[in-house]
């Protein structure tokens, strides 16, 4: 492994160019859709909200953020597919421009001359969404369900500004992350990636009822507490959870080392990166970043890497930034 950094943020607070650094302004929200006025509600505090621990609710804010910040006309999913909160998946996303940017002598590549893979794009479509309307990227999402995937064809055939811009593939190998998908004139410029967090079903449901527990603290959880923000078995857990499934994603990435620029996943747990490293160096990452994105109290990270040698790097910059200069 030639290079390692660590990046840190220094301000507990969302990325400078996300647009919900805010308040939620739920008058505003609620023209933008009108189902989530009958969600909003006043808080301990006196101050409007919603409730954060109702599925429905979560749902509505989604299509009312979505509306208001990126034009999107319609956004739906199926019932307990994983309907995430907006403002850290646009955060993750301008980190990413501006990985791109430190490796494009300070300027963020736009338009559709960069491409991006979204592994696990999910029914939601969120990355794909933020990254083509605030970048112009363009997207190839890949998910091993197939309601997702048509999900996703859905949401882009519904919204004129997303037609021809993102592109959802079935990934039919269940054990597979890249290989099936990379096709052979494929290239990425960043792959990004949210894996399933939990390593059994067990955990995920413990974790979930401390969670529960959070949102609802003068009650008792059920038995088998709501997932708020929903999400299939194959979205919130794995064998090995994140830290085996970033690694064997790092152990397939060395096969497309030269058909991308920066390989990326977000890591919750900082306990994760120590095996994730170890695999990177296995793998001879030429160049490898710990990014952190402060959200509040909550401090949340991605790694990136890369194998392209400096030679490959100025190579790339010329043939596919340079003509968006």
């Amino acid at each position: 492994m030639k290079k390692t950094d660590a990046v840190r943020t220094n301000k507990a607070e969302l990325h400078s160019r996300n647009p919900h650094r805010g308040r939620y302004d739920f008058a505003v929200l609620s023209k933008a859709n009108p189902a989530l006025a009958g969600f909003v509600q006043l808080n301990r505090y006196g101050n409007e909200s919603i409730d954060f621990a109702d599925p429905q609710a979560v749902k509505a804010l989604n299509q009312a953020l979505l509306s208001q910040f990126y034009g999107i006309a319609f956004w739906d999913i199926p019932p307990g597919f994983l309907c995430p909160p907006i403002p850290g998946r646009a955060d993750y996303v301008h980190y990413l421009a501006d990985l791109l940017a430190d490796s494009n002598n300070g300027v963020i590549p736009r338009g559709r001359m960069v491409r991006a893979l979204d592994v696990g794009i999910g029914a939601n479509c969120v990355y794909p969404i933020i990254g083509n309307r605030e970048y112009g990227w363009q997207f190839v999402g890949s998910d091993i369900n197939a309601m997702a995937v048509g999900t996703v064809q859905s949401i882009v055939r519904s919204n004129r500004c997303l037609s021809g811009k993102i592109e959802a593939r079935l990934q039919r190998q269940q054990n597979c992350i890249f290989n099936g998908i990379w096709k052979a004139d494929d290239h990425f410029d960043v792959t990004l990636c949210n894996p399933p967090f939990h390593t059994s079903e067990a955990a995920m449901t413990a974790e979930s009822e401390r969670k529960w527990r959070g949102l609802k603290k003068d009650s008792q959880p059920a038995a088998t507490p709501k997932l708020n923000f929903g999400g299939q078995p194959d979205e919130l857990w794995c064998d090995g959870g994140e830290e085996g499934f970033i690694c064997r994603m790092v152990k397939e990435s060395k096969a497309y080392g030269e058909q991308c620029y920066w390989f990326t996943s977000l890591v919750a747990k900082q306990s994760s990166l120590a095996a994730i490293r170890r695999e990177l160096s296995h793998a001879g990452a030429q160049q490898v970043r710990v990014v952190e994105m402060a959200q509040g109290q909550k401090i949340s990270r991605f790694i990136a890497w890369s194998f392209l040698t400096p030679e490959l790097q100025d190579e790339w910059q010329q043939s596919y930034w340079a003509p968006l200069s």
